[in-house]
């Protein structure tokens, strides 16, 4: 098992050293990316991902370099070269390289992908569920995009470990929108609730499978916009993501929610099922 990556039509050892200067995502952040998690060796929901991922190059006017059938037979290769049964597949495409200048250049975008090991999460913190903390939401009106301008979020992040929390999430004029790598979701009443799929915040390929399983088990969702003291008082709160899974939330800036978790737990239970 080792982990590999691949640049411009060739698989290469993930430590090579082949991004130019003048690589417009290394400058601007120009491009697009998804993550896709490998679970016994195959892709999970990665149908989805590159939905997403068309999505997001048709958001920022980008011609991907490959068909979606190619990009798919690379991933495959790689996670087969690789021979991990557990992993994170990163790939993203950006506009190409071209001498700095802000308007697009007439230039070939790029396809890069790394394949990692997974990063597991502790299944004490599962249990226990983590702290979060709310910050104010300052990013772009475009986040349904997939973009790799990540700073807002990386800056949250931070804050938020500092402060010894495991996620920040975003509030914007008291309506919550999600975390700094998350969606976000309340239960009250035995409803589900969620942010709908506007421009503010990333059409979660995870966020979609929990509603999708909750629907399918009689679970009443509402993807709609709730308050930050909506979900200091909500029944049960969890995150989800592509490495996270779903991940309940114990604490919302220091208010604690309820120990039991009946809905996040089956939520669990159901998802796990779909990948094992």
């Amino acid at each position: 098992m080792r982990e590999i990556a691949y640049y411009i039509d060739q698989f290469i050892d993930i430590d090579d050293k082949v991004i130019p200067i003048q690589e417009r995502g290394h400058q601007f952040g120009d491009g697009i990316y998804e993550v896709v998690r490998v679970y016994d060796g195959s892709p999970f929901l990665l149908n989805e991902h590159m939905d997403r991922l068309e999505k997001s190059a048709e958001g920022i006017e980008l011609q991907l370099p490959y068909s979606r059938a190619e990009i798919i037979r690379i991933i495959m290769d790689g996670i087969k070269r690789s021979e991990m049964k557990e992993a994170e597949v990163y790939f993203q495409v950006t506009r190409g390289i071209s001498p700095r200048q802000h308007h697009y250049p007439d230039t070939s975008s790029i396809f890069s992908m790394t394949i990692r090991h997974a990063r597991k999460m502790g299944e004490e913190k599962r249990k226990n569920g983590i702290s979060i903390m709310i910050l104010e939401d300052e990013r772009w009106k475009n986040c349904y995009i997939k973009s790799l301008n990540l700073l807002p979020n990386i800056m949250a992040k931070h804050k938020a470990v500092g402060n010894g929390c495991g996620e920040a999430v975003f509030e914007k004029e008291g309506i919550i929108t999600e975390g700094s790598s998350s969606n976000i979701f309340a239960v009250k009443n035995n409803v589900l609730y969620t942010h709908p799929a506007t421009k503010a915040i990333l059409h979660g390929i995870t966020r979609a499978k929990v509603i999708q399983l909750a629907k399918e088990n009689n679970i009443i969702v509402k993807e709609e916009a709730f308050t930050v003291d909506f979900l200091k008082d909500a029944d049960e709160a969890f995150i989800t993501g592509t490495t996270t899974e779903i991940l309940p939330i114990a604490l919302v800036s220091q208010s604690r929610l309820p120990n039991q978790r009946p809905i996040s737990t089956l939520l669990i239970e159901l998802y796990k099922k779909q990948h094992n």
